[in-house]
């Protein structure tokens, strides 16, 4: 049984890695996945673990972008990079609308929307919004083509398409890209700043939730949670290059018709099963 419960947190690693990196929903891939795949531990450890796991996402990010997000340069001396501190004020900034309207309503945010009707809704609005957008933006060139390039008020404004990402199903880097690419970003910029905000707000959350739970852990409790977390950061790191690759090439269309066919997928699921 401990065998299968560890081989249940591999899983589930795995579609953390993947799915939370490209814009396709982690949460509408969770809610499916554990309809087959229930982890026998308490509601509260797992509620705990599917957030947690997360922190080996983060760490694949720091690991990829280290060079561009480490402020201290050791090359010949101790050199602080005003540059990269400005990416970080950026950053915070960002994080900033999300952080303020999921601290207030958290609660009230996962009792209205957390259900399967929401998750199919956003994943098949979204997946529409990207096939649209990527049509209109076809043939218009990107106005902000380096992270450098992104102002206070831009950072701001991608902030404030994250806060879409608080609807279950929408997606956080899917909101964050769609709305940069709006705002004028290229696929890359709009992608690799997506990652970058993601450090604070899934550090953030991974913490506010170990604290909820506490630090009392069961041996197998701990070994579930530390194997979800390095499948996550590992598959993460080949998740973050394979978008990085892929939209040099391509736009995110194939995505949004991803988004669409899970959405059909979920809701007719889930209304056979509640049918029967």
């Amino acid at each position: 049984m401990e065998f299968i419960e560890i081989l249940k947190a591999i899983i589930l690693g795995i579609v953390e890695g993947i799915t939370e990196w490209l814009p396709i929903s982690s949460t509408g891939h969770m809610i499916l996945v554990d309809e087959f795949l229930k982890l026998n531990t308490s509601a509260a450890f797992k509620e705990m673990f599917l957030v947690v796991i997360q922190l080996g996402a983060i760490m694949a990010v720091v690991v990829l972008y280290w060079r561009k997000l480490n402020p201290i340069s050791f090359s010949k001396r101790s050199v602080i990079q005003k540059d990269i501190i400005t990416i970080w004020f950026k950053i915070f900034v960002a994080c900033v609308p999300a952080a303020i309207i999921g601290f207030l309503f958290d609660d009230q945010i996962e009792a209205l929307f957390f259900n399967y009707q929401t998750v199919s809704v956003t994943l098949i609005l979204y997946g529409i919004l990207f096939i649209l957008i990527e049509a209109r933006n076809r043939n218009k060139v990107a106005q902000i083509k380096t992270i450098s390039q992104i102002t206070y008020k831009t950072a701001l404004l991608i902030g404030i398409f994250q806060l879409l990402a608080l609807i279950p199903g929408t997606s956080r880097s899917g909101a964050t890209i769609l709305g940069a690419i709006l705002i004028g970003t290229s696929r890359t910029v709009a992608a690799e700043f997506t990652f970058y905000l993601a450090i604070p707000v899934m550090f953030g959350a991974s913490l506010l939730k170990i604290l909820k739970f506490g630090f009392h852990f069961t041996g197998m409790e701990m070994a579930i949670l530390l194997t979800g977390t390095v499948v996550a950061f590992f598959v993460s790191i080949l998740a973050i290059k394979f978008l990085m690759g892929y939209i040099k090439k391509h736009n995110f269309q194939v995505f949004g018709w991803y988004r669409i066919i899970l959405g059909i997928a979920v809701l007719a699921y889930f209304s056979v099963k509640n049918f029967f």
